[in-house]
């Protein structure tokens, strides 16, 4: 039995064979990092953020508290239903929040890996359903409430009506916002935050998790890869029309889930931002990129892009590769992380976190190590959306991960040893912040 009482404990959840969930009282939600099993108690957890989604797991058995036990237990059957079958259900939390633990379960035989998700660990506790997780960026620039889909769609009239030829908007409105609900592309359609700039079919790496393509065919994506390559006049159309609409606060991104690496169509991505310098020098630029051609980041920067978001899944050079399966050095992507702060652009790293391996005592200290000898600007903390258990094995063959201290407790112990560095979840608006750019 845990050292805490049970009054602060929260109740376990499970999902029965026709996909409902509910509460099993008299046994506790156990949150996982890793191998490390934990009961959660109500500090640990959030009412269920808005726009999160509870997920329910083929094939696993969830696992609980048994407070009888004095430990983790699996449970195969509803122990209130004897010969029922028990499923394990996560959360996948909304935008802005980072999760504490996992979702704790046991595989059955032939279970196939989980879909392209984050699964946080979840509970029952004051006639609702919780969330291990916290926030890091209270920003509702993807929050649903705010997207009517009437106004979406008549955004998307407008659009289509005024710039008719233009495939990006096309391809914005009838695959991402009308299709795929991407929030991204919905706030370009209603003129808030960040647009989408959708602009490279190929890639330079074979990131497990990818979400616009998975080549050995084992996961479905999450939605189709862009198929062509904008023309400058396109994409200038789309950013110069956001930025107009939105102001100086306004985000125009490329590098999306949609697309491959933008740095390799850099000369497209190069013109696109000379095109909307000459119209405006309001807005950020900004490009989200593996950072592997640090040639090519050079010639977007000098040509107006003013923001880098660099996506790492750890600094440690074996664990990096093992998930990004780069055609590229490791070596490459910290040299267009200087590079871009040397050119004074805001630079953030899109940090992709699964309690258990980011929050281990090695890649802590590796963290620590690469904010101290490569300044950035920000993290953010973006859950990863990979099948736990199979990322943790998948990271155990390239390097060892032990004790991890938490991930609210990493997060607080960056805050304090890297007290000017910013924290969240959505690209800023740098060029209005102007706390560290010097623009051309």
């Amino acid at each position: 039995m845990p050292a805490s009482s049970p009054k602060t404990m929260v109740a376990a959840l499970a999902a029965g064979p026709g996909g409902e969930v509910f509460d099993l009282p008299g046994y506790f939600a156990c949150g996982a990092a890793g191998d490390l099993l934990r009961p959660l108690e109500k500090a640990d957890v959030l009412p269920l953020p808005h726009g999160s989604e509870i997920l329910f797991l083929p094939d696993r058995s969830p696992v609980v508290w048994d407070p009888d036990a004095g430990g983790p237990v699996a449970l195969a059957e509803n122990p209130f239903a004897p010969g029922e079958p028990l499923f394990a259900v996560a959360v996948f939390n909304s935008p802005g929040y980072v999760a504490a633990y996992h979702g704790a379960w046991e595989e059955r035989k032939g279970a196939n890996t989980l879909p392209l998700f984050s699964y946080g660990a979840a509970g029952f506790l004051s006639g609702g359903v919780v969330s291990a997780a916290f926030l890091v960026d209270a920003e509702p620039r993807q929050d649903l409430r705010r997207m009517p889909m009437e106004k979406v769609r008549a955004g998307v009239r407008r659009m289509r009506k005024k710039y008719p030829r233009n495939r990006l908007v096309r391809h914005l409105a009838e695959n991402c916002a009308l299709t795929y609900g991407c929030p991204a592309a919905k706030n370009f359609f209603l003129g808030r935050y960040e647009a989408p700039l959708p602009a490279s079919p190929a890639c330079n790496a074979r990131c497990l998790g990818c979400l616009s393509l998975q080549e050995e065919g084992a996961l479905p994506v999450s939605q189709e890869r862009v198929a062509f390559v904008p023309e400058p006049e396109e994409i200038a159309q789309v950013a110069c029309e956001h930025i107009r609409r939105v102001g100086e606060k306004a985000v125009v991104s490329f590098g999306q889930g949609c697309e491959g690496d933008p740095l390799l169509v850099a000369d497209t991505v190069a013109e696109s931002a000379r095109l909307i310098r000459e119209t405006t020098d309001r807005g950020t630029i900004n490009v989200n990129t593996n950072a592997g051609r640090p040639d090519l980041l050079e010639k977007v920067l000098s040509a107006g892009v003013d923001a880098v978001r660099v996506s790492m899944n750890s600094v440690r050079p074996a664990c990096y590769a093992a998930y990004f399966r780069p055609r590229y050095a490791f070596a490459d992507v910290l040299e267009s992380i200087d590079l871009a702060g040397k050119l004074g652009r805001w630079v953030s790293v899109n940090y992709l976190n699964l309690a258990g391996f980011t929050d281990s005592a090695q890649e802590s200290a590796a963290l620590f190590d690469f904010l101290k000898n490569h300044p950035v600007d920000m993290i953010q903390w973006r859950n990863l959306n990979y099948d736990p258990p199979r990322y943790h094995r998948r990271m155990a063959g390239a390097a060892e991960s032990t004790a991890p201290m938490g991930m609210a407790a990493l997060v607080r112990e960056v805050k304090r040893r890297f007290p000017r560095l910013s924290h969240g979840y959505f690209n800023p608006p740098a060029r209005a912040l102007a706390l560290r750019v010097d623009f051309p």
